[in-house]
């Protein structure tokens, strides 16, 4: 009989060692990517694929939603942070992959958005997933600022990223789980810039 409750154990000490292993300095740039588009009234896009794809929505819930800190009456006119997962336009995105490519549907979707000066945010546990790439090449053509969550030494999409945060492990649920955690570290000190940064008393 298989020791189930090893396993169980053995992951979480994996795992552990992970997250004590995850590039901070990174984590950290990337949050100043993020608040400096949201000082320069940028928009941030996410995408990805799979349970990626799932938190790249996480991610603009939290960016867009979580952000919006509840407080005084002063901080309801704060100016919000503009964030939108490219992942959530089902109709959209198989419109592109019936009538071109699956590689394309991300791509497209930022043509009809992104501007200088916006942020990529890309999620990808292996790095070399076409279409993300792709989108990820358009956005630096385009003069985005690109960051990128991934595992497995970064793959392809480490050269195309302006900040990688790669997680050290090649288990991908260790990976994707890794990415959840960093999602929130940067969400969360994201907030706090952003409550720092607001007025903090009512006119007279």
């Amino acid at each position: 009989m298989v020791n189930t409750t090893m396993n169980l154990s053995a992951y979480l000490t994996e795992l552990k060692t992970v997250i004590d292993s995850l590039p901070l300095q990174q984590i950290s740039r990337a949050a100043d990517i993020l608040f400096e588009c949201y000082k320069a009234d940028h928009t941030v896009f996410t995408f990805g694929n799979g349970g990626s794809g799932a938190l790249a929505s996480h991610l603009v819930a939290d960016l867009g939603k979580g952000t919006h800190f509840p407080g005084p009456k002063e901080l309801a006119n704060v100016r919000r942070l503009k964030a939108m997962a490219v992942t959530d336009n089902m109709p959209m995105m198989t419109a592109w992959a019936n009538d071109t490519h699956y590689e394309d549907v991300f791509m497209r979707q930022l043509e009809n958005f992104l501007q200088p000066g916006d942020v990529a945010f890309a999620i990808s546990g292996s790095g070399n997933s076409p279409n993300v790439l792709k989108a990820l090449g358009f956005a630096r053509g385009a003069g985005a600022t690109t960051i990128g969550l991934g595992g497995f030494g970064g793959g392809k999409m480490k050269d195309l990223l302006d900040c990688p945060v790669i997680v050290p492990s090649s288990n991908m649920q260790q990976v994707e789980d890794a990415h959840l955690v960093i999602s929130h570290m940067i969400f969360l000190d994201l907030k706090a810039r952003m409550m720092a940064r607001a007025p903090t008393h009512q006119s007279a």
